[in-house]
This record gives C-alpha cells, sequence and structure tokens, in this order.
C-alpha cells in the first residue's frame, strides 16, 4: 500500500526538524575562525580577543585571524565568500560596513546581501590626541592654530574614508580649519609616529588609545561623542568645546557569511548577548572605553541598513574615493 502525500510530507518535515535540531546539537565541534578585519593591538582586536576569550567557558574554541588590508574590506570579503556553516565569522565595524560602501567605487562584497548580522558587541567614541612635542592641550588650541596656517597640521587615522577620517572630515567643516591627512593601514604605525613626534594628531577609538594617554605618551584634546567617555572622565567632548551637537561613534560587531542556518545564529545571538552581561567582561571592555551594548540579529541588521546612508553622506561631502 502506497503512503499518502500527506504522510509523506509529514515524514519529510520530522525528518528536516530531527537535522535541525542534531545540527544544533552537534555545533560546533571544532574551532571557529573569527576574522578581525585589521592588525592586532588595535581596538577592534582588543574586544574580539576579550569577547572570544569569554566565550570559551560557553565550550566555544576560537581561532583569531587578523587578516588588515584595504580598509577592513580584505577582512571582511574573506567572511563573507566563507562557508555559511557558522565556523567563519568577523568581527565587523563602522568604516567596513558603513562607510566604505560609498568610499570604494568598487567593493567586493555587499554588507546587507553577502553577510548574516549576529549580534552587536559595542560602541565607542572616538579620541582626538596631539603629541606631547605639539603645543596643543585644548581643542580650541588647535582650531586657533589651524586657523592661522591652513593645512600645517597633520592628523594620522588608520585609514582613508575610516570612522576617524570622516568624523575629522567633519569636524574640520564645524571649526571652518583646513588640516592635512595622513591614512594609515591600522593603528599601530601611526600610533608609533605620533608618540615620535613625526606625525602631530591622531584620531581613533578610545580602546585603541586609552593606554598610551594614560601613560602621558599622548595628549587628549575632545571626545566625538555627545557624552564624556567614562574612562577619559577628564576629557571634553566635541560638542562642550564649542561645536554643539557633533557626534560621531563607531560601533562593532559579529557577522558571518549570508545564508547562515538560523539555528546556529540564534545560539550565537544567545550566547554573545550572555558573555556581553557577564561582569568581568563588561569591566575589561569599559576600562578599554568601549561601550557594551548587545542586539538582537534583527536590530543589529537595521542599524547596519540605516548607517550606510547617513556615513555615505559624510563621505561625499568630504569628496574622499577610493578606487
Amino acid at each position: 500500500m502506497q503512503p499518502s502525500r500527506r504522510a509523506l510530507l509529514a515524514l519529510a518535515t520530522a525528518s528536516l526538524l530531527a537535522t535541525a535540531v542534531a545540527h544544533a546539537d552537534t555545533w560546533p565541534s571544532r574551532p571557529i575562525r573569527l576574522v578581525v578585519p585589521f592588525p592586532a593591538g588595535g581596538g577592534t582586536d582588543i574586544i574580539a580577543r576579550e569577547l572570544t576569550n569569554k566565550l570559551t567557558s560557553y565550550g566555544y574554541t576560537f581561532v583569531v585571524d587578523n587578516k588588515p588590508g584595504s580598509g577592513g574590506n580584505l577582512g571582511v570579503d574573506a567572511a563573507a565568500k566563507a562557508a555559511p556553516d557558522g565556523y567563519t565569522l568577523v568581527l565587523g565595524q563602522t568604516s567596513n560596513l558603513a562607510i566604505n560602501p560609498t568610499l570604494y567605487s568598487k567593493l567586493p562584497y555587499d554588507p546587507v546581501k553577502d553577510l548574516t548580522p549576529i549580534s552587536l558587541v559595542a560602541t565607542s567614541p572616538l579620541v582626538i590626541v596631539a603629541g606631547t612635542a605639539t603645543p596643543y592641550k585644548t581643542l580650541a588650541d588647535l582650531v586657533k592654530a589651524a586657523r592661522a596656517k591652513p593645512e600645517s597640521i597633520n592628523f594620522a587615522s588608520s585609514g582613508n574614508g575610516t570612522v576617524s577620517h570622516l568624523a575629522m572630515e567633519s569636524f574640520q567643516k564645524a571649526a571652518g580649519i583646513q588640516l592635512t591627512h595622513i591614512p594609515y593601514k591600522g593603528a599601530a604605525q601611526g600610533i608609533t609616529d605620533v608618540i615620535s613626534g613625526q606625525v602631530q594628531l591622531y584620531v581613533s577609538s578610545v580602546p585603541t588609545l586609552q593606554a598610551h594617554i594614560k601613560s602621558g605618551k599622548m595628549h587628549p584634546l575632545a571626545i566625538t561623542s555627545l557624552q564624556r567617555a567614562p574612562d577619559l572622565p577628564q576629557v571634553p567632548t566635541v560638542a562642550e568645546s564649542g561645536y554643539k551637537g557633533f557626534d560621531a561613534i563607531t560601533w562593532f560587531g559579529i557577522l558571518g557569511p549570508a545564508g547562515m542556518p538560523k539555528d546556529i545564529v540564534a545560539k550565537l545571538n544567545a550566547d554573545i548577548n550572555k558573555a556581553l552581561q557577564d561582569p568581568v567582561l563588561k569591566q575589561k571592555l569599559s576600562g578599554q572605553g568601549a561601550d557594551v551594548v548587545g542586539s538582537s540579529a534583527e536590530d543589529f541588521a537595521k542599524l547596519i541598513r540605516d548607517d550606510i546612508p547617513r556615513w555615505g553622506k559624510l563621505v561625499k561631502d568630504s569628496g574622499a574615493k577610493v578606487d
């Protein structure tokens, strides 16, 4: 006697459900590669390593793979083109997900179509610092000098079209000054050159520069968020320094390739958000100047979609372009 169509459908559905449950129960069975699209030692790398260290207590094993280059595009593209099996993730951020779609004429990936947002992790304001060899002790000092001699003062960033670059382009417009931009491939060399006096200013996330500020190797001029950074409470904001409403922050989040199984996305999201509530991890990230946030996968996806046109306008206004 032949089974009915309804019976066959029920059998097929039960089989799929059993496979999904088995999949969720057995994953991960090997180390997960977390791509960090910037060099070791920068703010993105610090957040990645602190988060993965905590996630190991939930049964995960991670291998952090620093893959810098092309404003973070190389690392994100490598993750986007990986198998969507949950064994390759990327810690993306504002630059490579929201800015680069406008900045680059030929981006090798689409941040909306080619990636699966899993969870927002943290946000961080930027901090404008001056080398200790410079005479700039406040933002007003910098603006006064820049107005007296346009383009004579240089500032470094971790790359052309990054959040730090565009934040300073926006500030120059607000202050009516002209600085000279020196882009670096990541944070390390730029920091070295500011400390040695070869470059006058540097702009980056608080996690990247905080240790150098506290050691006295750099002098902070202003924070770019509307509120002061909790770990640098003595540093005024750009808005407090006379530029009302100025606000520029960077965010960090975990993503995977497009087409990841929903059960794996749900498990990762739950465990990441659980980890972010751990007091020790929160203290470590807060100590690096990062504001721990977390999110649903859907809210993180919306943030990316909303920020692409917002930062895109700044890119166009600045005239920055990378071919």
